[in-house]
């Protein structure tokens, strides 16, 4: 990193946390480059099986306060 980019850096770090956070979103949404119609559709294939299986009652579910005791044991 050289000193300019270095000098960015310290003077972003002592920004609010919510200003901070919309930096980064958008350095990597500057990241991110041209988006693939066909990956998007993918997606969209897979986010819509996903709720239909939701809606049908598919699948094991568990509730919030279960999940987060799993993820969080010793909360």
């Amino acid at each position: 990193m050289n000193r300019e980019s270095s000098d960015i850096l310290d003077a972003a770090l002592r920004l609010p946390l919510e200003q901070r956070a919309k930096i980064i979103a958008k350095l990597l949404a500057s990241l991110e480059g041209e988006r693939d119609g066909a990956v998007e559709a993918a997606w969209a294939a897979e986010i819509e099986h996903r709720a239909r299986r939701v809606l049908n009652g598919e699948g094991e579910f568990e509730d919030w306060e279960t999940l987060r005791g799993k993820l969080r044991p010793n909360s």
